[in-house]
């Protein structure tokens, strides 16, 4: 199968977003819009849904070949043993015995051994590549399982001190006040399992098994991070906490019950105070994307800018969009449709305690091997005015 070319996407979806603002620019009211024309723009706006999907997921896909690495199909040319090999074979193993000792166990093994911890290490900086979440906000590793992590942080400003004569008394700061907020290593459970047939088979087991459990682990902290209730997980972004974000910092002032305007995106853009526009990054889902694609400014500028090319960002309003399929959806009067912030603000806490138990005998008479894993962290903002969410009027 051919190789799709990510730049002749994204060169596809910049034509098919130019047509749609050429035909949209032909009426100064959308309603009055013919039948023939709103039939092809209903047309080019799925053309353009089908390419930011493809788009999106061929991303994702290059992030995990990046991060584990592309091999040949004979296998590694130094001939070095994988990881799980040197682990069960010690010196003597080489990757054929690996690949014969049926999907990364050994059959002298009595049932269940534990992935070495480089193979771990591994799996987390491939979780970090592919998951944009862990890019742009804070990570903290090393949390104990056993442990949580505690931190100070401040509930009220000080006011600005006063200007006071050189023997005067200094003013008493009473304005300013602290909590404390604390990560705990809640846990992430998962167990596959493999057709031996097909890893015995494979041209390298170990990258399925490990592309297998990043995908999988990858999704179920994005959407943590995203939506997540903060009930033994961890606290997302688009959900209002006194904890996180609150809801003081939802703004639909511009927007309507419907729709984000630019007036809207303006009004979160600018809630948030200067030292946090730095490097201040936008969350959004696709179907939004799409209604952000036909925005202008005051000047008669859309406002939206894709990208056409691999290593660059779509952007809005001069900052990063980011998408995600788990991001809010819905368009209807006080949804969450969206987030500005500057996600070093976000705290993801890592524990030291990822284990992949491998199941040789449980399920034989399958002809398949089970992978337990556990993953233990958390997540929640920790600086609720760092952001603001998009909010619908």
């Amino acid at each position: 199968m051919a190789r799709i070319d990510i730049h002749d996407m994204m060169q596809d979806r910049a034509k098919v977003t130019d047509s749609i603002r050429k035909l949209m620019d032909k009426y100064d009211d959308t309603t009055l819009m013919t039948a023939e024309d709103k039939q092809e723009l209903d047309r080019m706006e799925k053309e353009f849904d089908n390419l930011n999907q493809r788009i999106t997921t061929e991303q994702a896909q290059r992030e995990r070949e990046r991060a584990i690495g592309e091999q040949p199909k004979d296998g590694p040319k130094d001939n070095k043993p994988s990881l799980f090999a040197r682990a069960l074979g010690g010196e003597a193993a080489d990757i054929a015995a690996y690949r014969n000792s049926m999907t990364l166990a050994n059959d002298d093994q009595a049932g269940a051994l534990t992935a070495p911890m480089e193979f771990r290490q591994e799996l987390i900086k491939e979780l970090d590549n592919m998951l944009f979440m862990r890019r742009i906000c804070r990570v903290i590793p090393g949390v104990g399982a056993g442990q949580s992590l505690g931190f100070p942080y401040r509930k009220t400003a000080a006011v600005i001190p006063s200007w006071t004569g050189e023997i005067d008394e200094a003013a008493e700061e009473t304005t300013v006040s602290y909590g404390r907020r604390e990560f705990k290593p809640y846990r992430i459970a998962d167990l596959l399992k493999l057709s031996r047939t097909l890893m015995r088979h494979a041209p390298m087991a170990e990258r399925i098994l490990r592309e297998e459990i990043a995908g999988r682990l990858g999704a179920a902290q994005e959407v943590a991070y995203l939506t997540g209730d903060g009930n033994e997980k961890p606290l997302g972004v688009f959900t209002a906490s006194e904890n996180g974000i609150p809801t003081a910092r939802d703004i639909s002032t511009g927007n309507t019950a419907t729709e984000v305007t630019t007036d809207g995106l303006m009004e979160a853009k600018y809630a948030l105070k200067q030292q946090y526009q730095a490097g201040a990054q936008w969350i959004f889902h696709r179907d939004a994307v799409k209604m952000l694609a036909k925005l202008k400014d005051g000047n008669d500028q859309y406002i939206w800018y894709p990208s056409v090319r691999d290593d660059q960002p779509d952007r809005l309003l001069g900052k990063t969009v980011n998408m995600s399929e788990y991001a809010p959806n819905t368009f209807t009067t006080g949804k969450y449709v969206g987030i500005y912030g500057n996600f070093n603000h976000y705290w993801i806490a890592d524990a030291d305690a990822l284990t992949i138990q491998v199941l040789n005998e449980v399920y034989a008479t399958t002809n398949q091997t089970g992978y337990l894993w556990n993953f233990f962290g958390d997540g929640m903002p920790v600086i609720g005015e760092a952001f603001a969410r998009v909010t619908l009027g």
